[in-house]
């Protein structure tokens, strides 16, 4: 607070620019609570801000992180949290939804600023949605309008291009897909528009948890397709966020 005070003292006197200060706010110190180290200002470094990953985090420290966000005004995103996690979020946070097929939940203080443009979410099967939902909610909560399409994988491709009315309005394509992780290249060769693959853990033993599904997609014939880690949702959701964010926003 001290070192905002100094900034803004400067600006007005005309000692530094009022960019000059966006930079140093860039940097200002992170909230210290000893297990967890809060970046307030990344959304001023990326555009978007911090996301608590919840994964092996015990439930009082995804409480705290989280009353320290929205003590801030903070929008929240909690992946990978639990169903007793959201719970005791809750408690504090009465607006906080959890949406259970993504295991994540959000608290919107803020309305995000809208994309303009239209993120589809597509999986090769049932069992991808968890994944595929992670990556929905994701590019939502950041303010993109999201389409999803479910269960179209190359076993059945006709459900895939009986549905292409909804690639064809997408800005922006996710494809999340296990097993041998096909799918991607299917779309990726029907598309004029960047493809996010997301391989997921889904198959049999020779799946190896996803690794088969990851080396198809990084091993594509179609151009055009980036690979995210395997199950991650989270990060498919941002990079699809970031590209769609450079077609512009909704006038508001």
């Amino acid at each position: 607070m001290e070192k905002l005070k100094q900034l803004l003292h400067q600006v007005k006197n005309g000692g530094i620019s009022v960019e000059q200060a966006l930079r140093e706010l860039k940097n200002l110190p992170f909230e210290n609570l000893g297990y967890a180290k809060i970046d307030h200002h990344r959304s001023l470094r990326r555009g978007v801000p911090e996301v608590i990953f919840c994964q092996n985090k015990t439930i009082p420290q995804v409480v705290e992180i989280t009353r320290a966000m929205i003590k801030k005004g903070n929008n929240v995103l909690g992946t990978r949290a639990s169903k007793e996690m959201y719970e005791k979020v809750k408690e504090i946070a009465p607006d906080a939804i959890y949406h259970e097929d993504a295991r994540a939940f959000t608290i919107l203080r803020e309305k995000p600023v809208m994309n303009r443009g239209i993120i589809a979410v597509i999986t090769a099967g049932t069992s991808d949605i968890p994944v595929a939902e992670e990556a929905a909610i994701t590019a939502e909560f950041l303010g993109n309008k999201v389409e999803r399409l479910y269960d179209v994988g190359v076993a059945g491709i006709h459900r895939l291009f009986l549905n292409m009315d909804v690639i064809d309005r997408a800005q922006v394509l996710i494809v999340a897909a296990g097993m041998e992780g096909a799918l991607a290249s299917v779309v990726a060769g029907l598309v004029d528009k960047p493809v996010i693959a997301v391989p997921t853990s889904v198959g049999y033993g020779a799946s190896f948890g996803g690794l088969s599904a990851l080396l198809t997609m990084l091993n594509s014939c179609a151009g055009g397709i980036s690979v995210v880690n395997i199950d991650n949702g989270f990060g498919a959701g941002l990079v699809a966020h970031q590209i769609n964010r450079l077609g512009g926003v909704e006038k508001q």
